[in-house]
């Protein structure tokens, strides 16, 4: 749907000055059917902010679509809404019209589903393509009755009914006997003799044969046509007649059968007529913003950033104020229809200034800048990206009026002067706030004197009614008078006078140099003519072009500085990103080698626990009962020396290693650091044997038992049950165990203290069943808690109960978060509410 200027009648004049028709012409090449040709030949400019940016926003997402799918098009679709409604009204549709409305069917639904299939999870990148997409008709039931009705050739099938199949059926069989019966008289004695050459053919639809003038009169039949000559007639024998009008009368019915099939045919397809007008629409909106979007990536265009013109915050202000607002800034932009390599210009207009002045010589590319800022304005509001770098800005201008060219007309008497005068005063009569106004030469073709008196007196009109003005012009006084007044600034195209050609670069804030005098010594103007024009040049006219000459050089200076320093920052950017790739790529071989490390140690302590566990059972085979006593005997003689040394009876436990080491050495070692000694509960080697055979009585509360699964020594708790089980005290963890797994070794003891009993050779010391860490701070628990559990599965543990407390809870969840990450922890949770709740985690350990 097209939007037209808000508030104005638009300006054909204007648009062909400014050549935008030729864009369109560009444009519509792009295109893939006759339906969004004319969208795109009917494209005006709209003044609509909203509708400017919907449009700049559905090509950019054109320009997506291509990127992720470049070989989306709209198929083989047609224009045939006129066709539709043909159907509406009860016509008939041809067979070949039929394919056409076949083939766009299939191209809206083929193209629907492959776009909404693309936007999803894009929905941000592709809105108002996938919005669009869901107005494509998808209509397969329409498409199988055209497909089964006619054929790829543009026939209508047999299948298109049962009529027609059977009508059909019918002439093959009426066409067959009508053939066998004129073959026989081809051949008689009758016609033969009769006939011009033994041929059988066809006249008014009829079959006949050729007869010879003379004989007609010797046979019967009905004569249709003769030969130029008049020596032939065409003569169908009364034998066949009725034959023939078999065959023709099938043949008529066949043609009202088809009929019929094609009329009703139509009326279905009309009866979707809404739905599938707004799929061909769909399908021209989508081919005009694909070819938007083929046009903008051929012409390396992007979109701009949109601004309306704020004709609110101007009104009444100063030409000081023109500062507040915003302003078109084209970076290298190039005129769209010139051909080859264009010299890019930057042109800004109504930020600080709303009035360019642009000077220079001729064939300068004045005009050319002129028309650049013009045309991309209107391709912007088009909806169409402009051959401009990133992050260029537009303004949304209400009004465009262009006069521009030789505007003489011998027909109305008008000189070149008058000309442009009346396209200006028809201008400035239509202007209102916001436009923008593009003139060239303006005040040329009159005095010079009086013409830039004019030009300034335009300028100035065009400041006070808020209006954006650029204006070409040769008058030096137009110079000096941008120079001084607010709001206005100067501009220049550079000429190379050492090769005497322009360069077609558009420098704003310094005006044209004159360089007549400089191209007149080029072309060999003598130098007595040169020096003598020069006197008589006004020296303050020699000052200022002195003054401009140095003013530009120190330009160009502090651009190439800037250039530099620019250059250098991106390097410097450049060599930032560098280095924090390398950084990342460091840390992700770090990260690497420190998980392969990990896994390493995993693999290696897992095969240590391995080759533990079958020395351990190779020991417990080896070991005799002898052994075994020997170790007992040498284990109460240890703790009968350690008590003496210590005067300690039934006092902290200890371990055995350390009372090996005070048995060989005579040394009592020193306490356990505070934290260690902590630890309490019953643990003891795998091969720890009873102490002493116990009478064969059963099992009573307070014996002290030596529990084989676990390797430790505990007191029975209750009788044995009917299970075959008794509950055994492992310090303060309780289990109930089989009897079988149980060794009695002593009598019952009060108060008793069961000691961390030292591990065989090649079985390492178990730390305990317990571990106490309340009152721990939270940075304290993870190299301890780790230490514990390791020795825990060095020694073969197969749990391990730690006793945090209750507390605010932070201890146990920094217990629990250590144990969920653990590989030595198979899993882990609170103990039964009588030994100790969620005071106290039990872990099982991980392989037991």
């Amino acid at each position: 749907m097209l939007a037209t200027w808000r508030n104005q009648t638009l300006n054909p004049k204007t648009l062909v000055t400014l050549e935008y028709p030729k864009v369109l012409q560009k444009l519509a090449a792009y295109t893939a059917f006759s339906a969004s040709r004319e969208l795109a030949l009917a494209l005006e400019p709209s003044s609509d902010l909203e509708v400017v940016r919907a449009r700049q926003q559905i090509t950019s997402e054109g320009v997506r679509v291509l990127q992720l799918r470049p070989d989306t098009t709209v198929g083989a679709a047609h224009d045939i809404r006129d066709l539709i409604r043909q159907g509406e009204i009860g016509g008939a549709i041809q067979p070949a019209q039929l394919l056409d409305i076949e083939s766009t069917l299939v191209s809206s639904r083929t193209l629907r589903v492959s776009l909404l299939r693309l936007s999803e999870g894009r929905e941000d990148e592709l809105a108002a393509v996938a919005q669009v997409a869901r107005r494509l008709a998808n209509l397969p039931m329409l498409e199988q009755a055209i497909n089964r009705t006619i054929s790829p050739s543009g026939e209508v099938l047999d299948t298109a009914s049962p009529k027609l199949a059977s009508v059909r059926s019918g002439i093959k069989e009426a066409h067959g006997r009508l053939i066998d019966r004129l073959n026989t008289l081809l051949y008689s004695e009758q016609w033969s003799r009769v006939l011009q050459e033994p041929i059988i053919t066809t006249r008014n639809n009829r079959y006949v044969f050729p007869v010879k003038s003379d004989f007609k009169g010797q046979v019967r039949g009905i004569i249709h046509d003769q030969s130029g000559s008049g020596a032939t007639v065409f003569m169908e024998p009364l034998a066949t007649v009725e034959l023939n009008n078999t065959w023709r009368q099938l043949q008529l019915e066949e043609q009202d059968e088809i009929e019929r099939v094609l009329r009703a045919l139509a009326a279905q397809i009309g009866g979707y007529g809404n739905e599938i007008r707004q799929a061909v629409e769909a399908l021209a909106e989508i081919d005009l913003a694909l070819a938007k979007a083929k046009y903008s990536v051929d012409s390396l265009a992007s979109e701009p950033a949109l601004l309306l013109v704020q004709q609110a915050a101007a009104v009444g202000k100063t030409p000081r104020d023109f500062t507040a607002t915003p302003g078109l800034h084209f970076k290298n932009a190039r005129h769209p229809l010139i051909p080859g390599k264009v010299v890019p210009i930057t042109i800004e207009l109504g930020n600080s200034f709303r009035a360019l002045v642009i000077t220079g010589p001729n064939t300068g590319g004045k005009t050319v800048s002129l028309k650049t800022v013009g045309l991309l304005s209107l391709m912007v509001q088009a909806g169409l990206h402009i051959p401009v770098d990133q992050g260029s800005t537009a303004l949304i201008f209400d009004q465009i009026f262009a006069d521009i060219g030789d505007e003489q007309s011998i027909e109305q008497s008008l000189s070149t002067f008058s000309s442009h005068l009346t396209n200006i005063v028809a201008i400035l009569r239509e202007a209102r706030t916001g436009a923008l106004i593009l003139l060239d030469e303006l005040g040329a073709g009159t005095d010079p004197l009086e013409g830039s008196a004019l030009a300034r007196g335009i300028i100035n009109d065009m400041m006070s009614r808020n209006i954006l003005l650029v204006a070409t012009t040769h008058y030096s006084e137009l110079k000096s008078y941008a120079y001084s007044t607010p709001g206005v600034e100067n501009a220049s195209v550079e000429f190379n006078v050492e090769t005497l050609s322009p360069t077609y670069r558009l420098t704003i804030g310094l005006p044209g140099r004159s360089n007549a005098l400089a191209i007149a010594r080029r072309l060999g103007l003598p130098g007595n003519i040169i020096e003598g024009a020069q006197e008589l040049v006004s020296p303050q006219a020699a000052e200022v072009e002195s003054l401009l000459a140095g003013i530009r050089i120190e330009r160009e200076q502090a651009t190439h500085a800037r250039l530099d320093a620019q250059q250098k920052s991106r390097d410097v950017a450049q060599l930032q990103r560098d280095l924090r790739a390398q950084l990342r790529n460091i840390e992700r071989l770090r990260e690497k080698a420190v998980e392969e490390a990990r896994e390493q140690a995993e693999e290696e302590l897992k095969e240590a626990r391995r080759r533990l566990r079958e020395a351990s059972s190779t020991l417990e085979q080896a070991t005799s009962r002898q052994a075994l006593a020997d170790s007992q005997r040498q284990l109460e003689e240890t703790q009968r020396q350690v008590r003496q040394a210590r005067g300690v009876e039934g006092g902290q436990a200890t371990s055995v290693a350390q009372m090996l080491a005070t048995s060989e050495t005579g040394v009592i070692p020193a306490e356990a650091p505070q934290r260690q000694a902590r630890q309490t509960g019953p643990v003891a080697t795998p091969t720890q044997p009873a102490a002493k055979e116990q009478a064969p009585r059963p099992l009573q509360p307070g014996d002290r038992v030596f529990v084989e699964s676990l390797a430790s020594e505990g007191e029975v708790v209750s009788a044995p049950g009917v299970d075959g089980e008794v509950e055994v005290a492992l310090g303060a963890f309780k289990m109930r165990v089989p009897v079988k797994e149980l060794r009695r070794i002593g009598g019952r003891q009060q108060g008793s203290v069961t000691l961390n009993i030292a591990a065989p050779m090649g079985v390492a010391a178990s730390p305990g069943l317990e571990y106490d860490m309340r009152g721990w701070r939270a940075e304290e628990v993870e190299p301890a808690l780790d230490r514990y559990l390791n020795d825990a599965s060095m020694a073969g543990l197969p749990y391990v109960r730690i006793i945090h407390g209750k507390g605010t809870g932070v201890l146990r969840q920094v217990v629990r978060d250590l144990l969920a990450k653990s590989s030595l922890v198979e899993s882990y949770g609170s103990a039964a509410q009588q030994a100790g709740g969620d005071g106290v985690t039990v872990a099982k350990l991980s392989g037991r």
